[in-house]
């Protein structure tokens, strides 16, 4: 694609933003205003959302070495004072990994990246905590194959299959023409008491080039019932410099957004991600308040340009998180120090011209 015609694709999507912003308003709102009931419970207020307006920049902290468990505490307790200002003012935490299949151990956030975020929260957290995930597959024999169940022994958490007994809040997102979709968001990604942490691995992707912490969790939020998934409406019908995905994902951030993020950079994924890449050795952590700035760091880890991200720049420039990366306090590690250059798969090598 010549360089007029990406910017001309840009200035396309963040208009066509715009009118997202404008449809969480005049159909967004309403639905969330219903009371809907999934299979069991009942149902859950909206959460706000990511915010929008200049914000006070949020650190990033990153850390570098040779332990997986270490490197994500130490990750946390150089942020701790915004970790339990996160925590402390909701009623339950809700700790989201990543699930791109079932299968394959890599495409799954590892489980002691969780152990460490559970042995940073316990001593201090008495509120109920979930583990939970809503994959693409077969959510419970991924927990399975990769011991999640036996952190409901060890930190008296409960790990739950999302997609065994979903229930869900209306919400829609937009097809390729433009035209609203109703689809069904888990009412625990929009409750206002949970905290919600997005616990991702850094992996690179087919579709938006990468996923962090924001896509871990917007990606997750449409349910998927083992009859029918309202995850693949966010998917354009040929992938592109602007797929729908993108306006999709910053439209979805406007009722679904973090309330912490922690990457899981220690053994990450390149070439066919999310699902089939390659293993990286990168020996990383990163956590923040602001789940934008931990991904706008953690694009720049991976040797790639978030402004060239369409869903990424979207949100930056919306005012939902820091507005660009010279403006994120990071502390740890000095990030000139953490920089790699991942592969992409080929398709995104060919639409962002990579080389």
């Amino acid at each position: 694609m010549k360089k007029h015609d990406e910017s001309r694709g840009r200035r396309e999507f963040l208009r066509t933003a715009g009118l997202g912003v404008l449809g969480a308003g005049f159909l967004g709102a309403p639905a969330f205003g219903r009371a809907v009931r999934g299979a069991a419970g009942g149902p859950a207020l909206p959460r706000t959302g990511a915010p929008l307006g200049p914000q006070a920049p949020a650190t990033v902290s990153l850390v570098k070495g040779g332990d997986r468990r270490e490197i994500i505490h130490q990750a946390l307790k150089l942020i701790e004072d915004d970790v339990w200002a996160a925590v402390d003012r909701k009623k339950r935490v809700l700790i989201k990994p990543n699930m791109a299949v079932d299968k394959n151990p890599l495409a799954i956030t590892h489980v002691d990246a969780v152990r460490a975020v559970l042995e940073f929260l316990k001593p201090r957290c008495r509120k109920p905590i979930t583990v939970a995930e809503s994959g693409v597959l077969n959510t419970a024999d991924g927990f399975k194959a990769n011991g999640y169940y036996a952190l409901e022994k060890e930190f008296g958490v409960t790990v739950v299959d999302l997609n065994a007994s979903p229930v869900w809040k209306p919400y829609y997102v937009f097809t390729k023409d433009q035209v609203p979709q109703p689809m069904r968001v888990y009412a625990d990604f929009v409750d206002p008491d949970v905290c919600l942490i997005s616990l991702a691995r850094m992996k690179t992707h087919d579709t938006v080039l990468v996923t962090l912490s924001l896509k871990n969790v917007l990606m997750a939020a449409p349910v998927n019932d083992y009859k029918q998934s309202d995850k693949g409406y966010l998917h354009g019908a040929e992938k592109s410099l602007n797929d729908i995905m993108h306006f999709n994902l910053f439209h979805m951030a406007h009722r679904v957004w973090p309330d912490l993020a922690v990457i899981d950079g220690f053994e990450s994924m390149e070439g066919r991600g999310p699902a089939w890449g390659t293993p990286l050795d990168t020996r990383l952590a990163l956590a923040s308040r602001d789940p934008l700035a931990a991904d706008l760091v953690g694009t720049k880890i991976m040797g790639f340009d978030s402004s060239r991200i369409l869903y990424l720049k979207a949100m930056a420039e919306a005012g939902m998180g820091a507005p660009s990366l010279e403006a994120i306090p990071i502390v740890g590690a000095p990030l000139e120090q953490c920089l790699f250059k991942f592969k992409a798969g080929p398709k995104m090598v060919e639409i962002y011209h990579l080389t």
